[in-house]
């Protein structure tokens, strides 16, 4: 029956996708619309995390059935809004597992804390479905691999959540004018993401009775409940990898991008930088991420740092948490500064501006429109969730594809493997490791606790 029906909705997919990106949340006919679960739905109000948000986005363009999530008041929230808006009754879950094993699904969104996007995305592809995952997608470089060869094996359209990559007026634009050679030769980015709390300790609490919170922690280190260490997880390293992770999934994406197209990664990264009070000297990061030290419940992750991520060609991505050049009239605490021998542009969410931009003329703006396009693959960019579906039903790739963000994510991961270790560091893109650095290899991974690692797919 599984397989009967997935082969009537391919078939389909085409007509019934391409009528709900053309007209939103109105296609007439919801039995050509895809059937979709959503994992991770953070409240009403999107507490703790953004996956209600992308779990909405997500219903414009296929019919929801069921919801889950390890907060009973987050599940039935989300489910009653649904219920009161669209008349749907959705079923409701707590494990991710259950869901797959019993829904009929073709698609889900991940909305999760960090620490749990790999092992339900590779159980959803295992079980057959098409994934939108929020950024940041892995936790270690090793998960990236593991995401990649699952995609891989799938077939199945996989987007990742960085939606500054549909944005064209603004990221595709500016990487548009560095690869068209507007910036001239040797272009360096320098990338500002603000910095990270260093608060703590925290009193650790009882977790509240509507939420399981073992299987919250789930593949991380078991830990005790505190209000902070849930609501800002992204400043703990046991799930997540603070502002570099963050934010820097999204700048160092883009930065990336722009200045190595053809490349794998960075082939040396060097970086200097602060971690809160309660992170010792010295400490032994391996040893922690694998359960077997403890640090007192702080805040652990990066709270300043300056780094620099050197590629092959020689070009330089620069990373800070603020970004100031005495005497150049540079000073920025979020957004992408590219700088070549023509000129230089800058570019963050609110605006793209610099003299090559108020340089262009109207042949120029043409073939920059052409090289967005080329950039999006073919597709017209604006509408992120909107290039998931259209994706599905042509069998394209997303704009954010797991290739495209293993690499960045990888960058990232570099980034804080430098400052954990406090030195320079060699890479190696194409064996994806450090060449001759054992101490550093050990950070290319971690262990999951039992029960709860990427290897579990389906429930009994």
């Amino acid at each position: 029956m599984k397989s009967t029906r997935r082969g009537f909705i391919a078939t389909t997919a085409t007509v019934g996708s391409a009528l709900a990106i053309s007209n939103g949340a109105s296609a007439a006919d919801d039995s050509k619309k895809l059937r979709l679960g959503v994992i991770g739905v953070g409240g009403s109000r999107g507490r703790y995390n953004r996956g209600g948000a992308i779990a909405r986005q997500a219903a414009k363009f296929a019919t929801t059935v069921a919801v889950c999530d390890v907060d009973d008041r987050h599940t039935a929230e989300y489910a009653k809004e649904f219920d009161e808006k669209h008349g749907l009754k959705l079923n409701k879950y707590r494990d991710y597992r259950e869901m797959l094993e019993k829904e009929e699904l073709d698609c889900v969104t991940i909305g999760t804390p960090d620490h749990w996007h790999v092992p339900i995305a590779i159980a959803a592809l295992e079980a057959g479905l098409h994934v939108y995952c929020e950024k940041p997608l892995t936790l270690t470089i090793d998960e990236g691999k593991q995401i990649r060869d699952a995609v891989e094996k799938s077939g199945k359209v996989f987007q990742v959540g960085t939606q500054q990559r549909s944005s064209k007026d603004l990221f595709l634009t500016a990487i548009a004018m560095v690869q068209t050679g507007r910036l001239g030769d040797n272009v360096n980015a320098y990338v500002a993401i603000g910095g990270a709390p260093g608060d703590g300790p925290f009193k650790d609490t009882e977790a509240p009775e509507d939420l399981d919170w073992d299987m919250w922690v789930g593949p991380a280190p078991k830990a005790k409940y505190s209000e902070e260490r849930r609501r800002f997880f992204r400043w703990y390293f046991e799930y997540s990898g603070g502002k570099m992770t963050d934010w820097g999934a999204h700048h160092i994406d883009i930065a990336q991008w722009a200045l190595s197209p053809g490349e794998t990664g960075p082939v040396k990264v060097t970086s200097k930088g602060k971690f809160p009070n309660g992170v010792p000297s010295g400490f032994n990061w391996s040893k922690f991420l694998d359960g077997e030290i403890s640090l007192p419940n702080t805040y652990n992750t990066a709270t300043e740092f300056h780094i620099d991520l050197t590629f092959a060609s020689g070009a330089v991505l620069n990373v800070n948490h603020h970004y100031k050049r005495e005497g150049d009239n540079v000073d920025f605490g979020n957004g992408i500064l590219f700088e070549g021998d023509k000129g230089r542009i800058f570019v963050n969410r609110g605006k793209l501006e610099g003299k090559p931009m108020n340089d262009l003329t109207d042949a120029d703006k043409k073939e920059l429109e052409e090289k967005v396009i080329e950039l999006c693959k073919g597709k017209k960019p604006g509408n992120h969730m909107g290039n998931f579906f259209e994706c599905i039903a042509d069998g394209g790739k997303p704009i954010s594809d797991v290739w495209s963000h293993h690499r960045t994510m990888t960058s990232c991961h570099l980034c804080n493997i430098s400052l954990m270790l406090g030195r320079e560091l060699k890479w190696n893109p194409k064996t994806e490791e450090f060449d001759g650095d054992d101490q550093a290899n050990k950070l290319l991974s971690r262990k999951s606790r039992e029960g709860f690692g990427a290897k579990v797919a389906t429930v009994s």
